[in-house]
């Protein structure tokens, strides 16, 4: 059983630099599978090491052969190290002195993936890097997508696939990253139509999930005009490790994570190649979507029953820790959905009350986002999102005036002048910096009350 988390506010930029360039690190970085990235030449980095304990690990690619350069920079009171690896054995340079900046290169390094380790001597603080090396850039800017993901691996026996369109890798040049929430029951054509087609431009598809059919692939195609749909039933981790897998996935502009059990998701996708698939293709600039429990596994913090019945808003209010709160993190690291739990099917299942006490987990500056049946929220990298289908998507938010005044396990939740924005198709909301074009209204919960909401409909 997961612990119940409680974490305080994630600070997490998106950089505007074209094609998703890293520019601020995103903690939890402290392994070589959850490295921070990609980063791009010659584009400065900011990160901390935050304790003694704190490691922090990137990832690169170099298109050719040629030199790779790396300066780190630091506070006086702190003596930072950084050891440069390629994909696989141990490092080929560090900078281990008490010089800063902590400068080194490596001559003429072989093309492909490399991952910088950044450790503390002593201290702890900021620090800024800066890494150059052969991109395949013109005038300083990162390339797209190179498009050389070799040929497609063989399909391991007992994975079951289905296809239409193209085996090829369509090759597409992308620009800035997508999210599409959509709130699970019908899906929103329009969503597909109007918002993933001009995205993806005629690319690939991928359609994750742990049990199902093939049913979503002629339907997106003919929505988007996909080169191909591609629909994998990954339900083991050692699937989910395949290079088959992992080829299909980075390959995609869009992938589509369908309805299911979000907590079978998170137990065979996480830390595995899949994670690190869809982080990728979202990181180079494609759209990452999903309904129902493929919708509640893209935010920061994850609503993960992981085996215990399904939490219910007149039950969780009458206890904070409530044994069907539980919530997971460190899946996917999207910056407009930081310090946020999502969640679907909001309206038709009346959950508000559970959104609400899920947001007094998260804290102040957390934020619950929970779209209704044959509805979706289209994200686009700057924050802005809209809603599209047929009913509302709804925010909760805290400010000065939200009050949390019992929070404690054991006891009947009560907060008082929680903000609830009520988003109707067409309208707007801009998860990073939370303005919106409706005015919201104060909402509360009690639950030692039956009739736990205030007003009496908080819809």
């Amino acid at each position: 059983m997961k612990a119940l988390v409680q974490i305080s506010a994630l600070a997490l930029l998106f950089s505007s630099h074209a094609y998703a360039c890293l520019t601020q690190e995103q903690e939890n970085n402290n392994t070589e599978s959850r490295a921070n990235g990609p980063l791009c030449s010659g584009v400065t980095v900011d990160a901390s090491i935050h304790n003694r304990n704190d490691v922090d690990w990137f990832y690169f690619d170099t298109s050719s052969t040629g030199d790779i350069s790396i300066s780190l920079s630091h506070g006086n009171n702190a003596d930072f190290d950084w050891f440069l690896y390629r994909e696989t054995g141990s490092y080929i340079l560090s900078g281990q002195t008490a010089n800063n900046p902590e400068t080194g290169t490596y001559p003429a390094a072989a093309p492909g993936r490399h991952y910088i380790k950044v450790t503390r001597y002593s201290g702890t603080g900021d620090y800024q890097m800066v890494v150059s090396f052969n991109d395949g850039s013109q005038g300083g800017d990162p390339a797209p997508g190179s498009c050389n993901y070799g040929p497609r691996p063989s399909k391991p026996g007992g994975l079951t696939v289905y296809r239409v369109g193209s085996l090829e890798d369509s090759c597409v040049e992308l620009s800035e990253p997508a999210v599409l929430l959509m709130g699970g029951g019908t899906d929103v054509d329009d969503a597909f139509s109007q918002r993933v087609a001009p995205h993806i431009q005629g690319g690939n598809i991928v359609v994750l999930r742990t049990a199902g059919t093939g049913a979503y692939n002629s339907y997106l195609q003919g929505l988007t005009n996909a080169a191909s749909v591609e629909t994998i039933i990954v339900d083991s981790r050692n699937k989910a490790n395949s290079d088959y897998v992992d080829w299909v996935i980075r390959t995609a502009e869009f992938v589509w994570l369908a309805g299911g059990d979000q907590s079978t998701y998170i137990s065979n996708w996480q830390g595995t190649k899949v994670e690190e698939a869809i982080q990728y293709v979202y990181d180079k600039g494609g759209v990452v979507g999903g309904t129902s429990a493929g919708n509640h596994v893209l935010s920061q913090f994850v609503y993960n029953p992981d085996g215990v019945q399904g939490a219910v808003s007149s039950e969780v209010v009458t206890d904070f820790c409530h044994n069907t709160i539980q919530i997971s993190t460190d899946f996917l690291t999207i910056p407009m959905l930081a310090n946020t739990i999502n969640d679907t099917h909001f309206y038709e299942r009346d959950r508000m009350g559970r959104s609400a006490v899920f947001q007094a987990h998260l804290g102040s500056n957390g934020r619950a986002i929970g779209v209704s049946e044959q509805t979706s929220l289209f994200v686009q990298a700057n924050g802005h999102a809209v809603v599209d289908g047929q009913y509302e998507a709804y925010v909760l938010r805290a400010d000065g005036q939200t009050q949390y005044q019992q929070t404690s396990c054991g006891q009947p939740v009560v907060v008082n002048d929680l903000l609830r924005y009520r988003l109707l198709p067409g309208d707007s909301y801009n998860l990073l910096n939370n303005s919106s074009s409706v005015s919201p209204i104060r909402i509360g919960i009690n639950g030692n009350f039956s009739s736990f909401y205030t007003p009496s409909n908080p819809y």
